[in-house]
């Protein structure tokens, strides 16, 4: 009994002092979670990634995260998801039906991450080489139950103070069939309308509406060029004068067109586009200490598959076993502070609980 006694402080000591080092909580000399950079690679699972990494000349910019997960994406109605419900489960918590964007299973309408990061003083920021109202940017600033709601998605952009989104979709802002012209609006909340990207290159400050397609962009190599990256680097610029910090999704949109028309050659451009704005994001994470950088994916598509490959020569022999979504689970990347959150296994609804433990969010 004396030799229980005596050791009971010990044991209690380490106890203590093992919950204080749990990756659950932040030692006091570890640098705040200011800014959250959310990067989804629609459709990209880790053969898109292995695909890239082969042709690629050095390595991918999300070989540098220090943390590695893994998601589950399944919707409340099916094995396999869309993009539209694997959004909302990414931005707002909830598994919710094909097809609907910011609402649950019922039509209750969700709060998203970027709108709780909105309401605790945060910037906020949205980024697509799709259009801005297609599914996986809609998830996480509309709520509507049908994600082919284009014109009421857009719509939806003025219920919010959002500083920052470029995207296509000028046809759903102003050239809409109930005839109004949403970007007039957006004028009059201060927003800078930018209709291509030599306009939203030029705005300096304040906030912008980058409308940069009649309803899509191109693909990178079919006219997009450095859209994407261009776009990401701005939004970056214009949120990081905020004091308090910023949310900012960017989606890889047409990873997954490449692998709905099983075309390789468009899906690795796409993933190496993908690749520049990691790049970006990453450079900016590293510079500042503030910044957590998440990289992942809604859903894998094509059910690509990498036969075989050559680092040296950069090839690869693939082939697709589906024109659709796989219910494949999809990797998660993580760097900066708060990334050891994103370790482990789990549902793709974990992540803005996880964004918000790492703001140090309280309900």
């Amino acid at each position: 009994m004396k030799k229980i006694v005596f050791y009971l402080p010990l044991i209690l000591a380490l106890l203590v002092t093992g919950c204080a080092n749990s990756p659950e909580k932040k030692q006091a000399d570890e640098p705040a979670t200011r800014n959250v950079i959310f990067l989804i690679g629609d459709g990209m699972g880790l053969n898109q990634i292995l695909a890239a990494m082969t042709v690629h000349q050095g390595p991918l910019a999300l070989e540098d995260a220090t943390h590695v997960g893994i998601q589950k994406t399944h919707s409340a109605n099916d094995y396999i998801t869309d993009s539209a419900a694997s959004g909302t489960a990414m931005a707002c918590g909830t598994k919710t039906n094909n097809g609907a964007i910011g609402v649950d299973s019922t039509g209750l309408e969700l709060v998203s991450i970027l709108k709780r990061a909105e309401e605790n003083g945060y910037a906020t920021g949205l980024v697509s080489s799709s259009a801005i109202t297609h599914a996986t940017p809609a998830s996480f600033i509309a709520n509507e139950e049908s994600r082919n709601d284009y014109e009421a998605i857009a719509a939806d952009f003025l219920k919010t103070d959002i500083d920052v989104f470029i995207g296509g979709g000028q046809d759903h802002f102003y050239n809409r069939e109930d005839g109004r012209d949403l970007t007039s609006d957006l004028e009059e909340k201060g927003y800078t309308v930018a209709r291509s990207m030599a306009e939203v290159e030029k705005v300096t400050s304040g906030k912008l509406a980058g409308l940069t397609a009649a309803v899509h962009n191109p693909p990178a190599a079919e006219g997009r060029a450095d859209m994407l990256p261009v776009a990401t680097q701005k939004a970056l610029d214009l949120l990081d004068d905020n004091p308090e910090g910023f949310f900012l999704m960017v989606e890889g949109s047409q990873i997954d067109w490449a692998g709905h028309a099983n075309d390789e050659e468009y899906l690795i451009s796409e993933t190496l586009d993908f690749n520049k704005v990691v790049e970006i994001a990453m450079d900016f994470a590293k510079k500042d200490n503030e910044t957590l950088v998440v990289i992942t994916a809604d859903h894998e598509t094509g059910g690509f598959v990498v036969l075989n490959g050559n680092y040296q020569e950069q090839t690869v022999e693939t082939t697709f076993t589906t024109g659709g979504h796989t219910g494949s689970m999809i990797p998660v990347f993580a760097y900066g502070p708060g990334a050891e959150l994103f370790s482990g296994v789990y549902e793709n609804t974990a992540f803005p609980e996880r964004f918000s433990k790492a703001y140090g969010f309280t309900e």
